[in-house]
């Protein structure tokens, strides 16, 4: 946990502080340490947060089974609030007591910034579903199924 206390930013336009930290983030597939450096400011009575995550990911390939490994640059903005008119309203962090936990909030934007669906590299051929041959690297021997409900249409073409 890595709470700042923001008390002071509130009650001073112009003020801002700068945060360099390393956080171990139990997540899987994250290779520790992960790096933050962001700025927090006053401009105007507005509190604003703008940084950099840099995180390293381990994963694996999502049609291939390859272990891939990629650096992140996360971009972080977020808007503090000592309180909200409205409560369904998420673009902006409702601070209480003036602390905030800068480490979850790390933690939501790497999560968020991940991939759905992680691939080796945009145009991955995955694997062959009869022998498992990566189809990367080469193609297989193995013949292309046919849909039985199309066989009767297939023989229509043979004849001619």
């Amino acid at each position: 946990m890595f709470e700042i206390n923001l008390e002071a930013l509130f009650d001073n336009y112009g003020m801002s502080k700068t945060f360099e930290k390393e956080f171990e983030l139990l997540e899987d597939g994250i290779e520790n340490p992960i790096k933050v450096k962001c700025t927090i400011s006053n401009n105007t009575g507005i509190v604003s947060l703008n940084g950099k995550i840099e995180a390293d990911y381990f994963a694996i390939c999502d049609r291939c089974a390859k272990e891939v490994k990629r650096h992140y640059s996360i971009d972080m903005e977020h808007t503090f609030v000592a309180e909200l008119q409205d409560e369904t309203n998420d673009e902006f962090l409702l601070v209480q007591n003036n602390r905030f936990d800068l480490e979850e909030l790390v933690k939501e934007d790497v999560i968020f910034a991940l991939p759905y669906k992680f691939l080796c590299k945009d145009d991955c051929k995955g694997i062959c579903l009869k022998c498992g041959k990566n189809l990367n690297e080469g193609s297989c021997n193995c013949e292309e199924e046919i849909d039985p409900r199309m066989a009767p249409l297939l023989s229509l073409l043979e004849d001619k």
